[in-house]
């Protein structure tokens, strides 16, 4: 399959336009790698914190950190710590520095900066995410909305801010992800026989999970299929390969074209439309709605209009099937306000929901619930894997497309962060089915 070429140079803080935006006031500081301060500003300079503000942070972070299971070196030094994975801070004042200033934005920005390092960087954030409950003292959990940033209103995920938030993100590049994806072009959990997976075996477990859920929703030969988020198509085409009629919504331009070029080499363009349109745009009624991690781009306050959108296109008789990244109920309503460095850099606007918020919602604001729950978050930790191993081994062709050296830490950091989570149970993913209370 050929890929086109769409690379961008949206390495910065975009603005509504994708243009880099200068971040808040910095004092200019030399990081431990070399940052390109146009590109990334707030990685480039460090951040103004009072020496009060940087002391309490470093006496908590040390306290915090001796209590786990990890070796922490300091300034070259062997540290603290209880044992485990090696976790090297090398610039101390610049790293906690940044986490009084910014908290968890900071923790990121510091490794983006070579500030601090982790051999098996896997392993240490996995120790920190099963451990995240507890990390901060409980009366600072409870003042947690006078220390913790909030999420800007630019990123509320209204039909506006919803294109600008998807656009950060997967129009990046659809070369970029074709460097670490299988062929499928599938950016979400895969469904293996068995562990440890393969990079060769991604295209059979993407598969699988695609005809897992299409079997959830009972889609076969007549169905009229409304999918939400498109993806790269893949969807699309295998359930067009049942003799579905698709409907398919994005709201990535760059998507759309590849999604529509991969669905005519596929032979299935006359039984797939794929729109350039918000769900909240939906129109028609439909057999059955499928949406593969597309909740978790949704942002809470508009999740009663998703779950209407889906009932409202639902024909009678028919079924909603979801695939939906999951986290505790307790640290969802924790943090659900916290602007973190996943919002910052990889998902704005982004919110996980827990499987008792996702219940709730449905039945205050739907005749929907759920039928069934099929947990495999294990399988999401070996996805997330491979596609780490190979986006490292193909660093230099990364580079070709445009994209620096601090763009590749900040996308390991990501593919390593939320693989983490799920080797540490902190975050689930799940197949959901729904009906209507009374087509049950």
């Amino acid at each position: 399959m050929k890929v086109p070429t769409t690379s961008h140079p949206r390495l910065g803080i975009p603005d509504q336009t994708g243009r880099s935006r200068p971040g808040p006031s910095r004092a200019q500081a030399a990081p431990s790698t070399r940052v390109d301060p146009g590109r990334w500003p707030d990685v480039a300079a460090q951040p103004r914190a009072s020496r009060s503000r940087t002391a309490v942070a470093e006496r908590l972070v040390r306290h915090a950190l001796g209590r786990l299971p990890l070796r922490v070196r300091i300034a070259g030094h062997e540290g603290i710590g209880q044992g485990g994975p090696l976790m090297e801070i090398r610039r101390p004042d610049a790293f906690f520095r940044r986490i009084g200033a910014d908290g968890l934005v900071g923790f990121g920005e510091s490794y983006m900066a070579g500030e601090w390092e982790a051999p098996d960087l896997v392993g240490v954030l996995t120790v920190l995410a099963g451990h995240a409950a507890d990390l901060v003292p409980a009366p600072l959990q409870r003042l947690r909305r006078l220390w913790a940033p909030r999420k800007p209103a630019e990123q509320t995920n209204t039909p506006q801010g919803a294109r600008a938030n998807i656009s950060h993100h997967y129009d990046l590049s659809n070369d970029l992800f074709a460097l670490f994806l299988d062929e499928t072009l599938s950016y979400s959990a895969a469904v293996f026989r068995g562990f440890p997976a393969e990079h060769d075996l991604l295209p059979a477990a993407q598969h699988r999970k695609i005809d897992r859920l299409l079997d959830l929703a009972g889609v076969g030969p007549g169905t009229e299929l409304l999918e939400i988020g498109t993806g790269w198509g893949e969807l699309a085409v295998r359930a067009a390969a049942r003799g579905a009629r698709v409907t398919t919504l994005t709201l990535s331009r760059e998507q759309r074209e590849l999604a529509q070029e991969r669905i005519r080499e596929a032979g299935h363009q006359d039984r797939v439309d794929v729109r350039l349109l918000d769900y909240r745009e939906a129109t028609g009624r439909y057999d059955a709605v499928v949406s593969v991690e597309m909740i978790e781009a949704v942002g809470e306050e508009f999740w009663p209009e998703y779950f209407r959108t889906l009932e409202r296109c639902l024909a009678p008789g028919g079924r909603v099937a979801l695939q939906a990244i999951t986290m505790p109920d307790d640290r969802m309503r924790a943090s659900r306000s916290t602007y973190t460095w996943i919002h910052k850099y990889i998902f704005p606007g982004g919110t996980l929901p827990s499987t008792e918020a996702l219940d709730q919602v449905t039945t205050a604001h739907t005749g929907l619930r759920t039928r069934r729950r099929d947990s495999y978050g294990t399988h999401y930790a070996e996805t997330l894997r491979l596609w780490r191993e190979r986006f490292t081994e193909r660093a230099d062709e990364v580079d070709a497309l445009g994209f620096d050296a601090t763009f590749r830490r900040m996308w390991t950091f990501y593919l390593a962060y939320s693989e983490a989570g799920f080797r540490s149970g902190y975050l689930d993913v799940q197949q959901i089915l729904l009906t209507r209370e009374d087509h049950a």
